[in-house]
């Protein structure tokens, strides 16, 4: 491992000016190219104190021997450099979006005598026209089956267009008139490729004058009483009616525009582009990439812009590319853009109407994206296997943790704060022994804390002491060994009573916390693993592992270790710990969600002593809105059920000292809900619950 001030250029050396740098190993290898509008400023940024650095560029600053710099004029320069340069040496640390095939484009090759279509993939080639890309070579020859009625243009090769010329017999399309026939002379070649000019104008998106053509023909065609062309006709308007189908309106005015999302985690990223041409959805495509630096999304539209247009120019750059996070700068990459189009592009965020609705569908698209890269990865026995492996090296375990179970707490600006307990068995999800539980500020009848101040480290300390307290009843009630002995086979109550045979309920199921982990993963960093390990050793507990999972660097903390352990970027079992801590967020995040939810919050009628949640809804009902309650009189009130005369005088008396009036509010309706959330770790013993699917993260960590 290099020592980066042993290669660290002396300040003076490197100049204040745009230019494109990279690091070099020892073997001479570029690992990592970036570009930067001060050299000066961005490269002193890797040569600050190492503890200072994200694990990803401690590593790879700490892996490369040597940097070296390009001084170019302009940021535009600066990013066609970076985007040469990357595609030139490939660094290993760069941002790389994984393609799991190379996306076919349905072509029509405008440049020969009789223009061919076919389904083409690679680099795109002069005087050939394209449409896509596909997610499915399949989806372009059902397209082109459809309108093969309509524009039967040449789809052979050039051997068997060459053997059709020589016999002077066409191919089977040419008999079912699927095909114009050129091979043979049938058509000629301005009348071909005209035809084939026209295909591409019906792919471009003008279609209503085709379908309004055929209609008035068909029309003419039955006038005339030439009812088997009018049939045909009838025909081929639906098969184009089909073939459009298959591509719906998505955006008015025909608009041209590339849509891009972005679905991230710390570690990979999922990028989904749907390209749109003439208003319609002309193809579809995905990459998937791991973050092998601390990187923006704004980041990430930009390598994705790269990797999209670097080698397109003119129509295949679109007027408009719609993001979700601008890159910073802009300016550069907009020129950059403009440069390749040779016209004006426009980079922006949708705000509203069909082009926001549109964008939304594309990020469900790159959430499925990312979530199923994941299923799969997880979904290997080999995989989970190292993954479990890897952590028990790394936390130094005497076995592979096969049981593993996480916790997370949850809050709203300090109410309702409850948490989750997931459990990961082999390295996959048990939703059936998954636990949420409500705080109480309470472990037994110990009183921990009093409502303020409540905290995620005392949270954690109570959730981990009630889930292990009922894992030490369980034990005790089914006649295993107790107060840590295991020769003492009875209970505290009857140590002579037979052994239970099974840690399990009368009805044969498990009893809730009747089996132990042998590791416990938790939220956060020293604190939160502190006050874990505080709460086992308080009950007597010392063969169960705690760690927790630091969110913002990936760092894995242990009880009494002043610095973390970093596992490395591409260590399975990282991977098998952030899923656990992911999860562990979700499902106190949906629990958290569901309690306030149920909260009703009715503004002064919350400091009425006595009136309970039934009575202010009862209240909010029969008025109507908290506007008309504050205006009635107290005869008015007394005729809600359940409300006398004291109450009334009460109720009115709590309006007339607030101040300003606030608006009856029910959570449950989904009424004002735009406070942002917070989740973090820990949990207490608390009931089963069915744990869904994911969901979207409206909330934040604390």
């Amino acid at each position: 491992m290099a020592d980066p001030s042993s290669y660290r250029p002396k300040p003076g050396q490197i100049p204040d000016s745009p230019g494109v740098y990279r690091f070099r190993d020892e073997h001479r290898r570029v690992i990592y190219v970036g570009k930067a509008k001060s050299l000066r400023q961005r490269l002193a940024n890797y040569f600050q104190d190492l503890a200072g650095l994200h694990p990803r560029t401690r590593t790879m600053v700490t892996t490369a021997a040597s940097v070296e710099w390009t001084v170019v004029s302009t940021e535009v320069e600066a990013l066609q450099l970076e985007y040469s340069w990357i595609k030139e040496y490939d660094p290993r640390f760069n941002v790389k979006y994984r393609d799991d095939k190379s996306y076919p484009y349905l072509a029509v090759t405008m440049n020969e005598e009789f223009p061919r279509v076919q389904v083409m993939r690679g680099h795109k080639k002069k005087g050939v026209r394209y449409f896509g890309p596909y997610a499915h070579a399949w989806a372009i020859r059902d397209t082109v089956d459809l309108l093969l009625r309509v524009f039967p243009v040449r789809t052979c090769s050039a051997g068997v267009f060459k053997n059709a010329s020589r016999t002077g017999r066409p191919c089977l399309l040419g008999y079912i008139g699927k095909c114009s026939a050129p091979c043979v002379g049938r058509i000629s070649p301005d009348d071909h490729w005209e035809l084939a000019d026209e295909f591409c104008d019906f792919m471009t998106g003008r279609t209503g004058t085709y379908i309004r053509r055929l209609e008035k023909q068909m029309t003419e065609a039955a006038e005339e009483m030439e009812y088997e062309r009018a049939a045909r006709l009838r025909d081929d308007i639906g098969a184009l009616k089909k073939a459009m189908e298959k591509n719906a309106v998505v955006l008015a005015d025909a608009t041209d525009a590339d849509l891009i999302a972005v679905a991230e985690d710390e570690l990979e990223a999922a990028v989904q582009i749907f390209h749109v041409r003439g208003g319609r959805v002309r193809g579809q495509r995905g990459w998937v990439t791991d973050k092998v630096e601390e990187i923006t999304t704004g980041a990430l539209v930009e390598h994705a812009l790269q990797q999209l247009y670097g080698e397109e120019t003119g129509d295949a750059v679109p007027k408009e590319v719609l993001v979700p996070a601008l890159p910073d700068p802009l300016e550069p990459v907009q020129e950059w853009l403009t440069a390749r189009r040779g016209s004006n592009v426009s980079l922006r965020i949708p705000q509203r109407g069909d082009k926001r609705a549109l964008m939304e569908t594309v990020e469900r698209n790159a959430q499925q994206s990312l979530v199923l890269h994941k299923t799969k990865r997880a979904s290997d026995l080999t995989t989970r296997s190292r993954a479990l492996e890897e952590i028990a090296e790394a936390l130094d375990l005497d076995s592979a943790p096969l049981r593993i179970e996480c916790y997370d707490i949850s809050h709203l600006q300090g109410d309702d704060v409850v948490a989750s307990m997931v459990v990961f068995e082999d390295g996959l999800a048990r939703k059936s022994e998954y636990r949420r539980f409500e705080i109480k500020g309470r472990v037994g009848d110990t009183q921990v804390w009093h409502g303020e101040g409540q905290d995620d480290v005392r949270s954690m300390h109570e959730v981990i002491s009630r889930r292990f307290r009922r894992y030490l009843a369980d034990k005790e009630r089914t006649g295993e060994w107790v107060d840590g002995n295991p020769d003492n086979p009875g209970t505290s109550e009857n140590p002579d009573a037979p052994i239970a045979s099974s840690l399990t309920e009368d009805d044969g199921r498990p009893k809730r916390f009747a089996y132990p982990p042998q590791l416990v993963v938790v939220d956060g960093g020293q604190p939160q693993v502190a006050a874990a390990k505080r709460a086992l050793d308080e009950l007597g507990i010392d063969d169960i592992a705690v760690c927790g999972l630091a969110k913002r660097l990936e760092e894995v903390w242990l009880p009494d270790d002043d610095d973390p352990v970093v596992l490395p970027r591409t260590s399975e079992g990282l991977y098998l710990l952030q899923r656990v801590r992911d999860e562990a967020h979700r499902f106190a995040i949906t629990y958290q969600r569901t309690k306030r939810a149920k909260r009703f919050r009715a503004g002064p009628l919350d400091d009425v002593p006595g009136l309970g949640d039934a009575r202010k809804q009862a209240l909010v009902k029969h008025f109507g809105s908290m506007k008309r309650l504050r205006s009635a009189t107290i005869d008015q009130i007394c005729e809600v059920p359940g409300i006398g005369r004291k109450t009334a005088e009460t109720i009115l008396a709590a309006f007339a000292s607030a101040a300003p009036p606030a608006p009856a509010v029910n959570t449950a309706t989904g009424e004002i809900m735009d406070e942002e959330e917070s989740g973090t770790t820990s949990g207490s013993a608390g009931e089963p619950v069915a744990a869904g699917a994911p969901e979207d993260r409206r909330g934040q960590e604390t």
